[in-house]
């Protein structure tokens, strides 16, 4: 076995989560659709999402998107999300990053204007507008996942905190929906521990008590995410600015509000009746970054109404490298990727 192998990658963060895209060297992966590559990863070759988000080469607040060959005519390309929980199928802030990279690297050369393309996600296609001056992508909309109200305003006994009021609101995944002044968060960012904490004793007693199914993908596991939710400010007709911040993982909480936390709370205010077509809501986090979630439609499914969105916000480069990944390393587990390695076809003799 060669010892020597190497990975590249475009390193890029929207509102703060940094989301690195590998750009080469992963071989074309099993799968006639993108979703079917994902679980490819998920159950034969998880070792590249742990390699790039476990230390030394990364941490678990990172995201990994491999950018792979569409399968769908539509799309320009597709893209595998990798998280620290495992492989969700979309995400507004990856998806911002995915597609600054594909224009960055002339996957999609840059034109100045508006540009208008689709990239194919597990979850499916993704319709993406980006914005371009003098040659920077100053911004990026995204569809984000058609998101509807499971549950409102249902209470329970949380140890350590006592009652607690949730919804609950699926928008790529299942998220847990609290009021953080009635926690006695302010949600600033020297709150951030403190934070992580209430949300994972809130997750870990819904998790106790029930499940969640989705009306077309059946039972999609526990719930992984809460959804801080603060105080609602109007700035303009039909435009509300509210503090957010997202816990996706014991002791992880986003840099940014993340664009399906941004799709659940448009959900919610639907729910209560409080949109028009066309409304805003600007989500900030604990570092002042931002999304601004658009309310562009409704659609009946089953007994759910579902919320049609998109998710606007910038994506910035940070790094163009190429990770070394030593298989005499012990703290590197290349059996579990080396092979999907392209440079292992180059053996040494």
């Amino acid at each position: 076995m060669k010892n020597l192998h190497t990975i590249q990658l475009l390193d890029t963060h929207a509102g703060g989560d940094v989301s690195r895209i590998v750009t080469g060297g992963i071989d074309t992966l099993p799968g006639a659709t993108v979703r079917q590559q994902m679980e490819y990863l998920r159950d034969d070759a998880d070792g590249l999402r742990r390699l790039l988000l476990e230390e030394p080469y990364g941490i678990p607040e990172m995201s990994v998107d491999l950018l792979v060959p569409a399968t769908d005519p539509e799309a320009v390309a597709g893209y595998i999300i990798m998280e620290v929980m495992g492989y969700p199928i979309y995400s507004g802030s990856n998806t911002l990053c995915t597609a600054t990279a594909v224009l960055e690297t002339g996957i999609v050369p840059k034109q100045e204007g508006i540009q208008r393309f689709k990239l194919e996600a597990p979850a499916g296609l993704v319709q993406i507008e980006a914005r371009v001056h003098n040659g920077v992508v100053e911004s990026v909309t995204c569809e984000g996942l058609p998101s509807y109200i499971d549950t409102y305003r249902d209470t329970i006994q949380v140890p350590g905190i006592g009652e607690v009021t949730y919804s609950v609101a699926y928008s790529g995944g299942f998220y847990a929906l609290v009021d953080a002044e009635a926690l006695g968060f302010k949600l600033v960012r020297d709150e951030e521990q403190a934070l992580a904490a209430c949300a994972y004793k809130i997750v870990e007693a819904i998790k106790a008590q029930r499940g969640f199914s989705h009306y077309t993908l059946g039972d999609v596991g526990p719930l992984p995410f809460l959804h801080f939710m603060g105080p609602e400010e109007p700035i303009a007709e039909g435009y509300i600015r509210s503090r957010s911040t997202t816990y996706v993982h014991p002791g992880v909480i986003c840099r940014s509000t993340t664009g399906t936390g941004t799709s659940a709370r448009l959900a919610l205010m639907n729910y209560e009746g409080r949109l028009s077509l066309g409304d805003k809501l600007e989500t900030v986090s604990l570092r002042e970054t931002g999304f601004i979630g658009t309310f562009t439609g409704t659609h009946q499914e089953g007994a759910y109404q579902v919320v049609e969105n998109t998710i606007t916000g910038r994506s910035y480069v940070l790094a163009e490298s190429s990770i070394v990944i030593n298989c005499d390393d012990p703290m590197v587990a290349c059996g579990e990727l080396h092979h999907i390695l392209s440079d292992r076809h180059h053996e040494e003799t």
